[in-house]
């Protein structure tokens, strides 16, 4: 096609998700028109901000030119680098260990976002195997947060969330296991809903990761493509471990209705490490407030359990995972990963977990079970529990290195997010959409 008009780019960067596959459907726009524009924007945009680090431009071409029926049908999107297979793609986990791995098969995520329309232009920047809530691995260097260089992205849906703020795309691929959608939403300033457990299926090659503390969803410009996405990709397959119900109506149809008097929750007690910010505090407050104005009732608690305790826990439980991780990942690459592969943190991982027992990790599975059980409990009389994502306004680029091989320092740093894991270990369904 011809040059990319400023007229073009405005309307692209003026609409969200449905409203671009709007334009496709009623032809105003054709959707390879969509998916060139989004490519030049990677190509103005990205060598500064450096969130697009695996580029799929001719498949997204190939979906533009039959872009379907489906409800973001001819919308350009961005994978993550990190666990989503999606067949005849590259997928390297922000590692050079994998770099010449590509999918050779379809988790039914993909399967999903495939029939719903969605262009996928490449795979967005991720920290080295995701363990982190900055983004700014070795092998492509940092991703810059397009709203002000001097704080971090956040992570591991760093790549994502700053793509989506800087217009590259209106939606993004993104998953959480300690606040990776979340935090990256609250430093760059998007919408990202962690889902409920079991939410959206790991299947086919998977039944179950993490003991069901991984989620995947997306970063988005408004919570009614966050929803529209949600009806297109959620759901089981048949042996799943975790089956929630599913609302009679859609999440898109029930975005309509007015919510009923509330019950709302709120902490200003950071679980550990720093109290909150001066920042951080006031806007609980000022949620807090606002909440009360519409008619809810509005009540502070602090949670009773020890969630330190529980990070920690969580944290073996998550070590024995990565290392048989790495274990199913050296047949793909034909050899066993070595420290020379790895960050220092990654590695320590890995030597963490040789040291603990089949005891020890059974314990800490019960151990973060029985607290799952506990936070839910704690929060029960609530219908909503108002937390931040960060105990702290956003961290400078390095604060969490993973260049730090000392795995209990690192960890500790991780005090900001203690909100994160929380509700990864309990199923229960946060989201966050701007911090400022």
């Amino acid at each position: 096609m011809g040059d990319i008009t400023d007229d073009l780019v405005k309307v692209y960067a003026d609409s969200d998700a449905l409203a671009q596959a709007d334009l496709v459907r009623r032809g105003e726009v054709s959707a390879l028109e969509l998916v060139e524009t989004a490519i030049h924007l990677v190509e103005q945009i990205d060598p500064k901000l450096n969130a697009v680090v695996l580029r799929t431009f001719d498949l997204a071409r190939a979906t533009a030119a039959e872009p379907g029926e489906g409800p973001f049908a001819g919308v350009p999107f961005l994978l993550k680098n990190l666990g989503s297979m999606w067949k005849g793609t590259p997928l390297t986990f922000g590692l050079a260990y994998t770099k010449d791995f590509v999918c050779d098969t379809d988790s039914e995520m993909s399967r999903r976002m495939r029939a719903a329309g969605l262009a996928v232009i490449g795979r967005s920047n991720t920290p080295e195997y995701g363990w982190s809530i900055t983004t700014e691995p070795r092998l492509y260097g940092p991703t810059i947060n397009p709203w002000n260089p001097s704080v971090t992205a956040g992570g591991s849906s760093g790549g994502a969330a700053a793509a989506v703020a800087a217009r590259i795309v209106p939606i993004a691929e993104a998953s959480d296991g300690g606040g990776s959608i979340r935090v990256p939403a609250s430093c760059c300033g998007v919408v990202g809903l962690k889902p409920s457990r079991g939410r959206v299926t790991y299947g086919p090659d998977d039944a179950d990761i993490w003991f069901g503390s991984i989620y995947a969803l997306c970063n988005a410009r408004t919570v009614r493509d966050t929803a529209a996405f949600l009806d297109a990709v959620a759901g089981t397959v048949p042996g799943d471990p975790y089956n929630p119900p599913r609302p009679e109506r859609s999440w898109s149809a029930l975005l309509a209705d007015r919510p009923r008097k509330l019950r709302i929750g709120f902490t200003l007690t950071a679980p550990w490490g720093e109290p909150f910010a001066p920042d951080v505090k006031a806007a609980v407050l000022d949620a807090a407030r606002l909440f009360e104005s519409l008619g809810h009732d509005v009540e502070e608690y602090a949670f009773k359990l020890d969630l330190e305790a529980a990070w920690w826990r969580y944290n073996d439980i998550i070590a024995v995972e990565t290392a048989g991780e790495f274990d199913r990942l050296a047949e793909a690459v034909g050899r066993p990963v070595g420290e020379a592969d790895l960050a220092p943190f990654n590695w320590s991982m890995l030597r963490h977990a040789a040291t603990l027992s089949a005891t020890h990790y059974s314990a800490s599975i019960a151990a973060i079970r029985k607290a799952g059980q506990q936070i839910a409990l704690e929060l029960a009389p609530f219908d909503v529990f108002v937390t931040p994502t960060l105990t702290q306004t956003p961290r400078p680029p390095g604060y969490w290195s993973m260049e730090d091989g000392d795995r209990e320092r690192y960890l500790a740093r991780w005090s900001d997010a203690a909100f994160m894991f929380t509700f990864n270990i309990s199923g229960c369904p946060p989201c966050r959409c701007r911090w400022r």
